[in-house]
C-alpha cells in the first residue's frame, strides 16, 4: 500500500511538472527571416523573447544574405517538403503567390479580436489579405521617396534644399561648381530602380505612378509623361560621380555623411546610418520628400506570411506571434531600431525622431488623400517577375549612352507583361 502511494504521489508530480512544462512551452514557433545585423538582429531577439515570455519555445530560422533572395530559396524547398515554418518573412505581390499555392493559414480570428481592419490603412490592410482574409501580419512602414541632404554642402555651395525637380538640378549645378558630388548614388540596379520611381512619382504623380508602375498599363508606359520621366532620370545620372558603379547603398550615404555629396534618393533605412555615425536630424541632416512626391508616400512594408500547421499548440503559439507582431510595444521597439515607422497607427511617437514623425504624419495623411502607393522597386506593387524585368530595362537605359526614351518605352511594356 504505501508502495502504491509512493508510486501515485511520484505519478502526480510527474504530470504536475508535465503540465508545468507544458504552460511552459505551450508551442513552437519557427520563424524564417534575414533579420540579422544590427538593429534587426535585435528585434528579432526582442520578438523571441516575447513569444517565450507568453510560454512557447523559438526557434530561429534566420538565413543570411542576398535581401530575401536566400531565405526564398530555403523556403521553397522547405514547403515542398511538406515541413513549412510557422511564419516567414514574405512581402507584397509574393504573398499572394504564395496564397494561391494554398499553404497560407487564416487569420482572421486573430485580426478581427485586435480590430485590424481599424488599425491599418486600407491600402496596407488588402496587401496582407488573399480573397478577404488575412494571411499575412505587417511589422513597419519604410517610406522609400525620401532625399537626405548634407545642409553644411549645401551651404557651402549657396543651393537651396529642392522641392521641384528643377530646383533638384539647380542644386546640383550648384555642388557641382562647389566641388561637391552633387547626387550620391550607387549603381546596383535596384538602386537605380529606387531613384527611378521616385522621379516618375515626382514628375508624374500618383495617378501616372499607379497606372505605369501598379497596374502595368501599355499606353501609360509609352506616353510622353514617361518620356520625360526618363528624360529627367537620366539626367541626374551627370551628377553622380565615376565611382557610382556597383557601390553599396551605405557607402553610398557616407558619402552624404561626410559631406563629399550633397544628397541621395534613398529609402529611410538610410537614416540608420545617419544616426549611427552620431548624426541628428534636422541638424547634421535634412531629410525630405522627394522632389514633387510631397503629398505621395512609397510604401515598403515587412510582414510575416502565416503558414499551415497541425500541432494544435504550434497553432496557438503562431496565432500568438502574430498578435505579438502587432502589438504596440513591438511596433514601437522594432521601428526604433529599424529606422522605419510603426505600420499600426495611433500609436505614440514621443520615442522616435523628427524624420519617423514626419514619415508617420505623411503616412496618414496619403492614406486618406490616396497619395500611399507600394513600391515597385520594394517588392510591393507589381509579381517579382515583372519588377525584375522592368527594373533591367531601367538600368539598361541609365548604363547606356546610346539607350533612347522611344526604345526604353517599348522595352517597358514587354517586360511588364513577363510574369
Amino acid at each position: 500500500m504505501n508502495a502504491f502511494k509512493i508510486s501515485r504521489r511520484a505519478l502526480s508530480v510527474a504530470l504536475a511538472a508535465a503540465t508545468l512544462c507544458g504552460s511552459a512551452f505551450a508551442g513552437e514557433v519557427e520563424v524564417l527571416h534575414w533579420w540579422t545585423a544590427g538593429g534587426e538582429a535585435k528585434a528579432a531577439q526582442a520578438l523571441a523573447a516575447t513569444l517565450k515570455a507568453k510560454g512557447h519555445s523559438w526557434k530561429d530560422f534566420a538565413v543570411a544574405g542576398g535581401g530575401g533572395d536566400s531565405a526564398m530559396t530555403v523556403l521553397k524547398s522547405r514547403v515542398v517538403s511538406g515541413n513549412a515554418p510557422a511564419a516567414a518573412q514574405i512581402k507584397g505581390p509574393s504573398l499572394q503567390e504564395w496564397a494561391k499555392e494554398g499553404v497560407l493559414t487564416n487569420l482572421d480570428d486573430v485580426a478581427k479580436a485586435e480590430k485590424w481592419d481599424s488599425l491599418l490603412p486600407g491600402p496596407i490592410a488588402n496587401g496582407l489579405k488573399h480573397k478577404g482574409h488575412y494571411i499575412a501580419a505587417p511589422v513597419n512602414v519604410h517610406r522609400v521617396n525620401w532625399l537626405w541632404v548634407n545642409p553644411e554642402a549645401f551651404k557651402k555651395a549657396g543651393a537651396k534644399v529642392p522641392t521641384t525637380w528643377p530646383e533638384f538640378f539647380a542644386a546640383a549645378e550648384a555642388l557641382k561648381k562647389a566641388g561637391i558630388v552633387p547626387v550620391a548614388h550607387g549603381g546596383q540596379n535596384w538602386q537605380d530602380f529606387t531613384t527611378f520611381e521616385s522621379v516618375a512619382l515626382g514628375v508624374g504623380g500618383t495617378e501616372f505612378y499607379k497606372k505605369a508602375l501598379v497596374q502595368l498599363d501599355p499606353a501609360t508606359l509609352q506616353s510622353a509623361k514617361m518620356k520625360e520621366v526618363l528624360e529627367t532620370f537620366k539626367k541626374i545620372k551627370g551628377y553622380t560621380d565615376k565611382n557610382s558603379p556597383g557601390r553599396d547603398w551605405n557607402l553610398t550615404t557616407a558619402m552624404v555623411i561626410r559631406g563629399e555629396a550633397g544628397m541621395q534618393l534613398m529609402g529611410d533605412w538610410a537614416k540608420g546610418e545617419f544616426v549611427a555615425a552620431g548624426k541628428t536630424p534636422g541638424k547634421d541632416f535634412e531629410c525630405v520628400a522627394a522632389p514633387g512626391t510631397a503629398k505621395a508616400f512609397t510604401y515598403n512594408v515587412d510582414s510575416f506570411a502565416m503558414f499551415q500547421l497541425k500541432n494544435a499548440d504550434n497553432i496557438k503559439a503562431q496565432r500568438d506571434l502574430a498578435s505579438t507582431l502587432m502589438s504596440p510595444a513591438f511596433q514601437e521597439l522594432f521601428n526604433l531600431n529599424k529606422g522605419s515607422i510603426p505600420v499600426r497607427t495611433g500609436l505614440n511617437l514621443d520615442k522616435f525622431d523628427a524624420c519617423a514623425k514626419a514619415s508617420a504624419k505623411d503616412f496618414g495623411d496619403t492614406a486618406k488623400s490616396g497619395g500611399l502607393v507600394p513600391s515597385i522597386a520594394h517588392g510591393m506593387a507589381v509579381p517579382s517577375a515583372a519588377q525584375g524585368a522592368i527594373q533591367d530595362v531601367i538600368s539598361q537605359f541609365w548604363n547606356s549612352d546610346k539607350a533612347t526614351a522611344a526604345d526604353t518605352m517599348k522595352k517597358l511594356v514587354s517586360a511588364a507583361k513577363v510574369r
